[in-house]
């Protein structure tokens, strides 16, 4: 695979006077290749969100270097290398601007000078893309929260980057509109081959990571597949990160007796080996 993200021994510190302070990162590496889906995990204060700044450009490192697709990232090329970065933020309503969903959508590739004829081609493709073609004209501000961050990606879709970084995007949404966001990028991924970069406490939205980095104190404590990370258990639980709930569940019935051999990422794989292993005769 082609490499599209690489950070090399990536530090940065903020000044005293500064509240995120506690957020810094020291001596972090980790390459990206593309078609990936890489989730960045992490407690509050563990240097996560620095992490997105810097790769999305808002902050340039103290220490080490950021590369995107095998170019080096500096104040003279930094527009060009957002160009091919999406992002979506935490907060729908922060993002919008249009009046109706297409404009909103438009917004982006009107700034970046993209023709008339062009631009509407797009708009249509990238709302077709998250399924959000028959609300071309509804105003944002009307729509469910997964409706909106829908919205979102397809804002960022497009201006066709080549990565897609969802910076807590589903942090601020229920159940429907978390599962809503999570299928519509997974599907994109399968689709298109797009690469994912996630910032995220969610654990439904790491496990669908082919891998995970795990953030604490500033540096990379951890990285490795879901089932590898995962896989650390009460390690992770005393470092702040919760544990998906089938690894929980397996645990709780192993000492009941329960015959598992655990390893499940979705409680489908878990009810099944229940049903097979303990029930179907």
């Amino acid at each position: 695979m082609d490499e599209i993200l690489s950070l090399k021994n990536i530090a940065f510190t903020y000044t005293p006077d500064q509240p995120e302070v506690k957020n810094a990162v020291e001596d972090v590496s980790f390459t990206v290749y593309e078609g990936e889906w890489i989730a960045i995990v992490g407690h509050n204060g563990s240097g996560k969100s620095t992490l997105a700044r810097i790769i999305n450009g808002l902050l340039f490192p103290q220490q080490g270097s950021v590369s995107v697709l095998g170019q080096p990232m500096n104040e003279e090329n930094l527009w060009d290398i957002r160009s091919k970065m999406g992002m979506v933020f935490q907060n729908p309503d922060n993002q919008f601007v249009g009046a109706t969903v297409q404009d909103d959508v438009a917004f982006a590739l009107e700034n970046n000078g993209v023709p008339h004829k062009e631009m509407v081609k797009r708009v249509h493709e990238a709302l077709a893309q998250v399924k959000m073609e028959d609300f071309l004209d509804n105003e944002p501000q009307h729509l469910s929260g997964g409706q909106k961050q829908r919205v979102a990606i397809a804002g960022a879709l497009a201006l066709r980057p080549r990565i897609l970084i969802l910076d807590e995007a589903t942090s601020m949404l229920d159940p429907q509109g978390r599962a809503e966001v999570l299928n519509t990028v997974h599907k994109l991924r399968e689709e298109t081959g797009l690469t994912v970069l996630s910032i995220t406490h969610d654990l439904e939205e790491a496990m669908l990571a082919d891998r995970l980095l795990f953030m604490n104190g500033g540096r990379k404590f951890a990285e490795g597949t879901p089932q590898q990370i995962f896989d650390l258990g009460d390690e992770l639980v005393k470092l702040g990160l919760d544990l998906p709930f089938p690894i929980k569940m397996v645990k709780l019935l192993q000492q009941q007796g329960v015959t598992l051999e655990g390893g499940y990422m979705t409680e489908e794989e878990l009810v099944n080996d229940i049903w097979i292993s303990n029930f179907k005769k």
